[in-house]
């Protein structure tokens, strides 16, 4: 199945959509990103070629070439027609984390997609057997969470989260997919009742305690940071990292 994949759908080109359609393009997968209007695509675009971690930047750094740069803007196509999705191999849905949002937009692509797509979620932590009710019972085996990091350029994490009824082929497939993106893949049970999956469930528990700190007056917001930061080298502390994955890291 990991061959058959060619052509990914994303839906939604925020900040997650615009990373994994430009990490996937670069790959040589062809990548159509679906928004709402034009606007946005014109902004998804503008992130992928202009932004901090995008494609402009890594050329200027000597990451990529420019003739990789081409290769990957000329994988990467722009729509706001949810039938031009129709053929995709992989329909991944990065739109913002709301639940019946989320369900909404796979029961409309369900009817659109051709049956034999895998979908995938990259919600943060939404039981993926919820999602997966959404879709008619014949996609739920290729139903699956896809969770990409933010900046998603930049971090190599993904974690595939299947629910009893996600296929061992579907997993496969998306094991080769973050192969060929170069990233590193984790298998997570769905856990219904609990949010975050692995790595969110931990760096959770590390804000509370980092709240908690705050809260009683030991030390302030800044050097909590620091201290994760030059003690145990995180790239950035427990109190910036939301504010860092929700805007972009601007």
């Amino acid at each position: 199945m990991a061959a058959d994949i060619q052509t990914v759908g994303i839906l939604g080109g925020g900040v997650m959509g615009s990373g994994i359609g430009q990490v996937l393009a670069q790959s040589g997968y062809k990548v159509i990103i679906r928004d709402l209007n034009q606007e946005l695509l014109d902004r998804c675009r503008n992130t992928i070629v202009e932004g901090r971690f995008g494609l402009k930047r890594a050329v200027e750094r000597g990451r990529i070439s420019q003739e990789q740069m081409d290769r990957a803007l000329a994988n990467l196509s722009f729509t706001t027609r949810l039938e031009d999705l129709a053929q995709v191999d992989l329909l991944i849905e990065a739109v913002p984390e709301n639940l019946d949002l989320k369900k909404q937009v796979f029961a409309e692509v369900d009817r659109i997609v051709q049956p034999g797509a895998i979908f995938a979620s990259n919600t943060s932590g939404f039981p993926i057997s919820e999602l997966n009710k959404a879709v008619s019972e014949e996609r739920r085996p290729r139903f699956i969470g896809m969770h990409w990091f933010s900046p998603v350029p930049v971090m190599k994490l993904v974690e595939l989260v299947y629910a009893p009824e996600t296929a061992e082929e579907t997993i496969v497939a998306l094991e080769g997919v973050c192969q060929r993106a170069d990233k590193v893949s984790i298998r997570v049970k769905d856990a219904p009742g609990t949010y975050g999956f692995v790595a969110n469930r931990i760096y959770f528990a590390a804000v509370r305690e980092a709240q908690k700190v705050l809260q009683e007056g030991i030390a302030s917001a800044e050097d909590i940071d620091k201290a994760m930061v030059y003690g145990f080298n995180w790239p950035v502390g427990p109190l910036s990292m939301g504010r860092g994955a929700r805007a972009g890291w601007q």
